[in-house]
């Protein structure tokens, strides 16, 4: 498995021992379990015309990660919408 830059200095951090891990509690659980559903939840369907190169490349991205490209696609949205996926400024 390959990991990113976040997920090697979690795994590093752990191995080294300077992170506790605990056990949550069943508050937290179903806390996160509910936010969970909530995020995971599809209510809408729509439909969007692509160039067919850019299909293409999603679809080539999507098979390289083992996920649908449908997937991608709504995740790739869903970044954007939440700010972790920015527009690059040009000028």
């Amino acid at each position: 498995m390959k990991l990113n830059k976040e997920e090697k200095g979690i795994l590093k951090a752990y191995e080294n021992g300077k992170m506790n891990v605990s056990i949550p509690s069943k508050k937290a659980k179903s806390a996160v379990k509910s936010m969970a559903e909530r995020t995971f939840r599809k209510e809408r369907r729509i439909t969007i015309r692509l160039y067919d190169h850019d299909l293409k490349g999603i679809q080539k991205k999507a098979m390289e990660k083992g996920m649908p490209y449908q997937t991608l696609i709504s995740g790739m949205i869903h970044q954007y919408v939440e700010g972790d996926l920015v527009e690059s400024k040009i000028g």
